[in-house]
């Protein structure tokens, strides 16, 4: 069963989609401020797949919840946000976020979200194929990418948003394609999820390459490195 840590100070909320993520296999701890997140983050006798976060967390907010996870440990993260809020979205998002929902959010649409990311991060089987491309390595059993033979840290969404631009083998990923096949939704109308995801990760890549994720207007993506 899938095990995650939801941080709301709306209990009545919390206690409506845990009881909804229960009866759909996954099994979730409720917690009401960003201080409670962080030490359970920090204690070792919790193991948690996944953060289920609301940005307005009280005593400490979200946004500095998500700048002190490295310092606890790696873990996929979907953050609740107030509708319209887009600039704690994209900073979210620039901050390692793997996903955000609107509130208040469909208990139905929460789970999509959950198993999705769940999907991205789950290591796979045995077979699953190792794919190459010049300096880059990246091997799906373990998602990891490796490049000159240098281990990057990446987060389960970009690791995927490199394979999908890798299959493509250097031709343009529209931005479409990319939405449905990495963040598995359809890509809406001023949603910048994927231009966030997109920068970041070609941030990670500058090091070893000037422009290793070229945008082509009106088009999508192409991966040169």
């Amino acid at each position: 069963m899938t095990h995650i840590l939801l941080g709301d100070d709306d209990e009545e909320l919390t206690q409506l989609l845990q009881e909804y993520l229960h009866n759909h296999g996954v099994s979730c701890d409720c917690v009401y401020d960003g201080s409670q997140v962080i030490e359970r983050l920090q204690d070792t006798a919790y193991e948690y797949d996944l953060l289920v976060l609301d940005i307005m967390m009280p005593k400490i907010d979200g946004l500095s919840v998500l700048r002190q996870l490295p310092a606890t440990r790696q873990i996929p993260v979907i953050m609740l946000t107030a509708k319209g809020d887009e600039i704690d979205r994209i900073i979210g998002l620039e901050l390692g976020a793997d996903d955000y929902i609107a509130k208040p959010c469909n208990p139905r649409e929460l789970l999509a979200r959950i198993n999705a990311v769940i999907k991205r991060t789950t290591v796979l089987s045995v077979d699953t194929p190792v794919l190459t491309h010049d300096r880059m390595t990246l091997d799906q059993r373990h998602r990891v990418c490796t490049i000159d033979g240098s281990e990057l840290q990446v987060t389960g969404t970009e690791f995927d948003l490199l394979v999908a631009l890798l299959q493509q083998k250097g031709e343009v990923a529209s931005k479409e394609w990319l939405s449905q096949t990495v963040l598995q939704r359809e890509l809406q109308p001023f949603d910048r999820s994927l231009d966030v995801h997109v920068s970041r990760l070609r941030k990670k890549l500058q090091p070893f390459h000037d422009e290793s994720i070229k945008a082509i207007r009106g088009r999508g993506y192409q991966l040169v490195l």
